[in-house]
């Protein structure tokens, strides 16, 4: 079928239609729930079912800003159907409006089969993509129609076989009437004005979502009964390049499967503790608080992150024990798991004994390096379980602890093929140099980090080429639960140079040279970098 001038606008007419319909729907889902948007309900989809192979791609490729692109590319595949949908209605009508309510009532289906959802989520598809179809009718209709046209030489008396507009010479056989053209802009342009007003409309009411963040600012954590060791002065090398011992909060990284940072106010928030107990309870912010609080520095590492990645870092927490909310509830003999529940419904599936365990400062954690926890990072309440990977222990906006089984129950990220332990591996890093760096010959410091959770680190060592491992400098640190700063200094000679480095924890275990992808319970390997030494 060949394209023709008026496919485009028909084409522009189905995007536009729809977008303004989605616009809508925004507006509404702001009232209804924000979860309840049709896009953030359809992405969380994806989500849900992406496999681990394209998630590890996600975020190797991406990092923190695979959100970003997964919105984005759903935005491109919903225009392209939008403007197949117009093309369809100009051709074929009313097939683009056909296809059109299709996808709202699957968008609908979509949204009310989400973790915590009502019949009321699908009230924003049904109304956004409802009035995208009546928009998808009204502009197709006005899709400007090509001029009339006469044949050629007719009023001359010629009777010529070839058709031109009247008065006009043959090129403009294929232009559009201006006067038709004109109404469809108009229209489109009204449509697309209408959308970004509500599109507007809906991120002014979001913005009532700021009280949560106003409701945080407010908040005085209480002291902890249990503080934390002092940092020592020697825990920070103060290598320029390198990570500071302790992460600031907006350079921490995060990784999670919410498209949208979850608005959970204090007020409303409660902690469930259920399952197979004796004494299921639940406290509500105000009685979190009251508890005894502990502070705990603890390295928290995601299992997708790839030997040398970035997916690690290393935080002040405050918070209360989980052992003492367990030990409060009377977990039942043959329970072996607790699965925690998120607010937007993840859940962590993790072993009972380690939040039971007295030497592991597992905590409900509640502040963040003398904050309260950041929004992105969990608030008001989020697990903190030092150990283990973030995907079978550190549930954010957490809502309920489940305990139970591991033979009745599963986490989010293990019947989609992923460990259903996940103890975090030793590992080393080097910050500096860079990969790929061109460094001056003489003396180089080669600096990272190291990690052994529960157990520590003894010893770090750099190899460059194939030349012999050199122990390097270790800084101190507070406790096993942390990484470990590093450094040698390195008389470089001119050439390219291959620096590796590899950690032994308190126990004498030496970090594995095997290659590992992250899934499914975690990468191995050591860290290298090529250097160029002029």
């Amino acid at each position: 079928m060949r394209f023709r001038a008026r496919d485009g606008w028909a084409a522009l007419a189905g995007v536009v239609a729809a977008g303004a319909g989605l616009a809508l729907s925004e507006l509404v889902a702001a009232w209804v729930d924000p979860a309840s948007s049709p896009v953030l309900a359809l992405g969380g989809v994806v989500v849900d079912n992406v496999p681990p192979w394209l998630k590890d791609f996600a975020v190797e490729w991406f990092g923190t800003a695979d959100k970003l692109v997964l919105l984005s590319t759903m935005g491109v595949v919903l225009a392209a159907g939008a403007a197949l949908a117009g093309l369809l209605e100009l051709r074929r009508p009313p097939a683009g409006r056909v296809l059109m309510g299709a996808v709202g009532l699957l968008l609908a289906i979509i949204a009310v089969t989400r973790p915590g959802a009502t019949p009321l989520w699908a009230l924003p598809a049904v109304l956004g993509v409802g009035s995208g179809v009546l928009l998808l009718r009204l502009l197709v209709a006005r899709v400007p129609a090509p001029a009339a046209v006469v044949p050629v030489g007719a009023g001359a008396g010629s009777g010529g076989a070839t058709d031109v507009p009247a008065d006009e010479p043959p090129a403009a056989a294929l232009s559009d009437d201006g006067a038709s053209r004109r109404t469809f802009l108009i229209w489109t342009g009204a449509t697309a004005v209408g959308g970004v007003l509500a599109l507007a409309a809906s991120r002014a009411l979001a913005a009532g979502s700021r009280a949560v963040e106003v409701v945080r600012e407010a908040i005085r954590l209480p002291s902890a009964a249990t503080p934390a060791p002092a940092v020592p002065a020697g825990a920070d090398l103060g290598v320029p390049g390198t990570e500071p011992y302790v992460t600031p909060n907006a350079d921490f990284y995060r990784i999670d499967t919410a498209l949208r940072v979850p608005k959970v106010d204090p007020a409303t928030w409660s902690l469930r503790v259920t399952g197979l107990v004796e004494e299921p309870f639940e406290i509500t912010w105000d009685e979190l608080l009251e508890l005894p609080m502990t502070e705990h520095h603890v390295t928290l590492c995601c299992v997708s992150n790839e030997v040398g990645g970035d997916l690690v870092d290393n935080a002040l927490w405050l918070g209360h024990p989980i052992r003492e909310l367990l030990a409060r509830a009377r977990p039942q003999a043959d329970a072996d798991m607790v699965l925690s529940s998120s607010v937007d419904g993840w859940t962590a599936g993790t072993p009972l004994e380690v939040l039971t365990d007295p030497d592991r400062q597992a905590l409900v954690a509640v502040g963040m390096n003398g904050e309260p926890l950041p929004e992105e990072h969990g608030f008001p309440a989020r697990l903190v379980v030092p150990g283990l990977y973030g995907y079978v222990s550190a549930t954010k906006w957490v809502t309920e602890l489940k305990v139970t089984r591991f033979a009745d129950d599963q986490g989010y990220w293990t019947p989609r093929g992923w460990s259903a332990m996940g103890p975090v591996k030793l590992q080393s890093r080097i910050h500096v140099p860079r990969p790929g760096a061109a460094v001056e010959a003489g003396q180089v410091t080669i600096a990272g980090v190291a990690w052994a959770q529960r157990t520590g680190i003894s010893g770090v060592e750099v190899r460059v080429d194939d030349g012999e491992w050199m122990a390097a400098e270790l800084a101190d640190t507070v406790g096993p639960d942390t990484w470990r700063q590093w450094r040698l200094d390195w008389d470089a000679t001119p050439g390219d140079h291959q620096v590796a480095v590899r950690a032994t924890d308190a126990n004498g275990q030496v970090q594995t040279a095997e290659q590992a992808p992250p899934a499914p319970d975690g990468a191995t390997g050591w860290h290298a970098v090529s250097v160029t030494v002029g």
